[in-house]
């Protein structure tokens, strides 16, 4: 089961980071860079907060929001604290067969960095090895939305804050739904009803898959009245010491899913090696598919789904409770050994302030980290962000939960993708979990 965990952490970047921030850093084309400095060159005696991240600073006159608007935040620190700080940046041409992850942990395991961005596996596992700052004592920490604070709080620590919290839903052409006189489904049964129509009228394929973001269908349906009850807590600890058993909660979502791919509503084959967003955008935008799968931000990018020539609405997930938004977080956090640990708390501090989150999310239109920080998004993202803003969500990744929940069940989905049984699926989870129990 290690070599099946180690092939997430090898899949692991475009599946988190690239959710956060690869898709608007990348959009430039340019090679990293990882001498340009925002200092001038009379402030090299500033001293130097160390950033390792998957991004290198912007260049001058890059037209690329989401750099800019980081780098703004930095450039607010910087000028605040009389300080520099200096982008170490991962690239596969420097570390080779290395993937971000195992470059994260080497690097905060030798101490070799002050600050990091994060997935959600790396927070677990540095957390609950004590080498990650606990940040609750942050300035930045009193203004978190709750699911922040319980997606990053490892063994009653915060180990980590992100700039924005990803929500994933459904991308739906209300054209095609309108057209077939559909409603937008609530409920699992409601979306069974909806394939079906289309499915009837010709469409071949309802559901345009990739191989990344399926579990998003199973995790609404497994963790819908968890995270939406009175328990939430005692589940938790229920899964962790083992008196209650993560397939239980899983298989109702990998019935659904066989069930979907059974009806030929999705195409497993083609799901099983799609990238995400290449493989069925192209369709999706022709008005070939009628529902997709991604990420808030992807609804603003002009490279994706942010411009096409029909109605479209994102909504969650359906389960039990209704549409369902499912949550990733990733987050920055600080080595518990940095050289510059209270100036990098400082940094952290400026970065993560409202008044930074505010420029950050203005300029991105994202859903803050903040409960104080609220803006406008698109028409399209709405169904998704009322949701949210109301406290029903997901979370489909959680350091509190000893069990790696994404990547495991994106691997996992993969096994159904390729013909394995629930059943097998089933015995997969329960293996896990009996590795997490005897650790």
């Amino acid at each position: 089961m290690k070599s099946f965990i180690k092939t997430f952490r090898e899949r692991s970047l475009p599946v988190f980071l690239a959710g956060t921030v690869l898709l608007s850093f990348l959009g430039c084309g340019e090679k990293p860079n990882l001498g340009n400095n925002l200092a001038d060159n009379d402030e090299q005696e500033a001293m130097v907060i160390n950033l390792f991240g998957p991004m290198e600073k912007s260049k001058p006159n890059v037209k690329n929001a989401a750099r800019s608007a980081f780098d703004q935040t930095v450039i607010m620190a910087e000028e605040r604290l009389g300080l520099r700080v200096e982008y170490r940046t991962y690239t596969a041409e420097n570390y080779q067969e290395k993937t971000y992850d195992d470059v994260v942990l080497d690097r905060v395991r030798n101490h070799m960095d002050d600050l990091y961005l994060l997935n959600p596996d790396t927070l677990l596992v540095l957390g609950s090895e004590g080498e990650l700052a606990d940040l609750s004592g942050l300035a930045c920490a009193e203004n978190l939305r709750d699911v922040v604070k319980t997606a990053n709080t490892v063994d009653g620590k915060l180990v980590g804050i992100p700039q924005e919290v990803v929500a994933y839903g459904l991308f739906v052409n209300q054209d095609l739904f309108d057209q077939y006189h559909l409603a937008l489904p609530n409920t699992p049964e409601e979306f069974l009803e909806c394939c079906r129509v289309f499915k009837e009228n010709g469409i071949e394929t309802p559901i345009g898959a990739n191989r990344w973001w399926l579990e998003n269908f199973v995790f609404a349906q497994a963790y819908a009245e968890l995270y939406n009850g009175d328990d939430t807590e005692a589940q938790i600890e229920a899964l962790n010491n083992g008196t209650a058993k993560y397939s239980d909660y899983m298989r109702p979502g990998f019935e659904y899913l066989k069930e979907l791919i059974d009806k030929g509503y999705i195409d497993a084959e083609a799901a099983y090696t799609a990238e995400a967003i290449e493989g069925e955008g192209p369709d999706f935008l022709a008005g070939k598919t009628p529902i997709v799968m991604a990420y808030w931000s992807v609804a603003n990018a002009e490279t994706a789904y942010g411009n096409p020539n029909f109605h479209m609405q994102v909504i969650g997930f359906p389960s039990a409770l209704g549409q369902m938004p499912v949550i990733s977080i990733t987050g920055y956090g600080i080595s518990a050994e940095a050289e510059h640990l209270e100036e990098a708390m400082e940094v952290l501090d400026v970065i993560l302030s409202d008044e930074a989150l505010q420029l950050y999310a203005e300029n991105n239109r994202v859903i803050s980290p903040s409960k104080n920080v609220e803006v406008d998004c698109v028409d399209a993202l709405k169904p998704l962000n009322d949701r949210v803003n109301e406290g029903v969500y997901v979370l489909g990744s959680n350091a509190n939960l000893k069990v790696e929940q994404w990547g495991n069940t994106c691997l996992i989905v993969r096994e159904l993708l390729n013909g394995a049984s629930v059943d097998d699926c089933m015995a997969m989870f329960d293996e896990l979990q009996e590795e997490s129990l005897n650790e």
